[in-house]
């Protein structure tokens, strides 16, 4: 009996990589319940996503191929894995792009893909369908592109020339952790100095300096504590300049069984709430003036599971409160739980015409007020 093996068709191939993309999550988590993973109606190639100015809008979100050289422990498209392996061709990517652009559906591409033998040749075809879109078809939209680890400078250059955004994930806090997920990719060469690379064609005053970079931590795959996350969150976003970090939970039961956290992960939920207390401190530092000397750990370097950073913070400085609301700067509002950017902003502009007398002045009561009321002083 012959067994007839079909090739599948482009849409097969987009059902297959677009699930397969639900492992690389930047872009489709945050802090917030509009951010949390997802999928538009469409299918799992549409992401709705949260947009800077507040607005709404859906990415085409794609793998350009699942296969794969990398031998990443923690994901299930690594080399060796019983899989059904597929790639799509730069055309086939530019037309289904294209597609739902004209339509209206969606407002950009986020290009990622699996190494198709080595980084340069991967970064090629990445940079190829760049190239089409903006050449070919004069699209002068959103692109972003990850960055495969191990590029070299030239295709750094080009995608960063093509693109609006790219990104390249720096995986763990430090080359002893990405040992413990990887043994062919070197940390320096393949991870930090190309991050250092992007930061300087993209630094202010450059010729693509509005060109955003991000990254993405692979979060409890291998062991690591929250503690050297945000050292490391504290160099990407004060020396290098990084736009955006995000991060992506270790999905049990998806890697090796010898991995750290197959070890040692005993309730799954957990790590989503790591990763949401990751989440919250890179708000904290990007938008309430935090550093990463002041968020606050266990004796195991691991942040609250059951309480925000931002208040564990408040409750080990009592002598920073209470901040009397009539008076006190941006700044030391910022510090109190509760209290966000919008709400401290209607503070500030209730304060030139009128005294704040009492919490129910600033908005509408709710649990977030009533936090901050034990803090603030009238």
């Amino acid at each position: 009996m012959t067994t007839i093996i079909r090739k599948p068709d482009t849409l097969e191939k987009l059902k297959i990589l677009s699930a397969d993309a639900q492992y690389d999550l930047a872009c489709a988590c945050g802090s917030t319940k509009d951010e949390h993973r997802r999928r538009g109606g469409e299918g799992k190639w549409i992401y709705p996503v949260t947009l800077a100015n507040g607005g709404k809008a859906s990415l085409f979100k794609v793998l350009m191929s699942n296969v794969c050289t990398n031998d990443c422990k923690y994901c299930p498209l690594r080399e060796k894995q019983d899989i059904r392996r597929c790639s799509l061709q730069p055309e086939e990517v530019v037309r289904l792009f294209l597609g739902y652009f004209h339509q209206n559906k969606v407002f950009g591409l986020f290009l990622s893909s699996g190494v198709i033998g080595t980084p340069d040749a991967t970064m090629d075809r990445i940079n190829g369908i760049a190239r089409l879109l903006r050449n070919r078809y004069a699209f002068r939209g959103y692109i972003h592109l990850k960055i495969i680890p191990g590029a070299g400078i030239a295709a750094i250059n080009e995608a960063v020339s093509l693109a609006s955004a790219v990104s390249l994930n720096i995986e763990t806090p430090g080359a002893e952790y990405l040992a413990r997920v990887s043994g062919k990719k070197d940390y320096i060469k393949d991870i930090i100095d190309p991050i250092k690379h992007i930061s300087e064609l993209t630094a202010k005053g450059s010729r693509w300096q509005g060109v955003k970079q991000t990254t993405q931590f692979i979060v409890g795959a291998a062991g690591e504590p929250d503690r050297q996350i945000v050292r490391y969150m504290g160099g990407l976003y004060d020396r290098l300049k990084l736009d955006r970090i995000y991060f992506s939970a270790y999905q049990q039961g998806l890697g090796s069984a010898d991995l750290p956290a197959e070890r040692t992960l005993q309730n799954p939920q957990e790590i989503l709430t790591r990763e949401h207390r990751l989440y919250q401190v890179d708000f904290l530092m990007r938008k309430y003036g935090f550093k990463d000397r002041d968020i606050l750990f266990d004796a195991q370097g691991q942040l609250s599971l059951t309480e925000d950073p931002k208040e564990t913070w408040a409750k080990m400085h009592p002598e920073r409160f209470p901040v009397d609301i009539n008076r006190a700067d941006k700044f030391d509002l910022l510090r109190v739980p509760g209290l966000g950017p919008l709400t401290v902003a209607r503070i500030l502009q209730h304060r030139r015409v009128a005294r704040i007398s009492r919490i129910e002045d600033i908005g509408r009561k709710g649990k977030l007020l009533a936090k901050a009321k034990q803090y603030l002083a009238f």
